[in-house]
């Protein structure tokens, strides 16, 4: 049988496959064991998940809106007084509540596990680097755990308020009335949240693209302006408000985002252009 280029990990004898096939096992079987410890604690806690967590959004003292409403009076502006609680969820599948529940549970479970599934991920591939890329990658973990989780809470506190408000308030006619479904609503905070997560992941994924060799900063700063639009464009489908002033508050985080890609990009190019020199010289 072939021999794996990623040693054992404390040993430094290269690894059989099959070796190799049962290190990764393990490392699956404890993500999947904390990922199950985590959402059994989440799901325990019904009443701080959904009450006070996943429903807070949808009443008028959640904290983003209390923010809002000051920042209306002090700017003039009464629009940014919001009450969200103009539609009503209901349950229409037997197992909807149930399953809406299994389901929160799990994403919830995902997110508080994250940093240990990326340290396990870490772990399993660390024996296969070299030290130069050890030390390159020292703090990844913190860094992809940090970014992650703050897309979260932006989502949480500024983006799914912001569209649970407008949406849920929006009507065609004054005949129809909004009733939202549970299911509906929960999917629609989920796959914000865990779309937010993964937008903040863009310093990291440029980050690698620009170590690789396919983006450089020459080509971020190219293509700034039209990356403004597109972030206008998102902002828009995240917030998709008349109100300039709630797409600001998504688009400008954004921007911000790309800046620090760039910077990102930059410090990396520079690295990679000195090593080339010294290795020429």
């Amino acid at each position: 049988m072939g021999k794996s280029r990623l040693p054992h990990p404390g040993n430094e004898k290269e690894m059989t496959f099959w070796e190799h096939l049962d290190e990764l096992r393990g490392t699956l079987w404890r993500i999947i064991i904390a990922l199950l410890i985590f959402s059994i604690i989440t799901f325990a806690f019904k009443e701080v998940l959904f009450d006070h967590i996943l429903l807070a959004p949808k009443s008028k003292d959640f904290i983003t809106y209390r923010l809002f409403c000051h920042l209306g009076k002090v700017l003039s502006i009464p629009s940014l007084c919001i009450d969200p609680s103009h539609f009503n969820l209901i349950n229409i599948n037997l197992a909807g509540q149930f399953i809406s529940h299994m389901n929160i549970s799990l994403i919830t479970g995902l997110i508080l596990a994250l940093p240990y599934i990326l340290w396990e991920l870490w772990r399993f591939i660390k024996p296969g680097l070299t030290e130069k890329e050890i030390r390159s990658s020292r703090g990844a973990v913190a860094i992809t755990s940090f970014l992650f989780l703050a897309g979260v809470l932006f989502s949480y506190f500024i983006a799914t308020p912001l569209m649970i408000n407008f949406l849920g308030g929006y009507e065609v006619s004054p005949a129809v009335t909004n009733q939202i479904s549970l299911t509906s609503y929960v999917s629609s905070i989920t796959l914000m949240t865990l779309l937010m997560g993964l937008l903040f992941e863009l310093p990291v994924l440029v980050l690698f693209l620009t170590r690789i060799g396919i983006v450089t900063p020459a080509f971020l700063r190219k293509y700034r302006k039209y990356t403004i639009i597109g972030i206008l464009i998102v902002a828009g489908v995240i917030t998709p408000s008349p109100d300039i002033f709630s797409q600001l508050v998504v688009a400008i985080p954004l921007y911000a985002l790309f800046e620090l890609s760039v910077v990102v990009s930059t410090s990396i190019h520079r690295k990679k252009v000195n090593e080339e020199k010294e290795l020429a010289g």
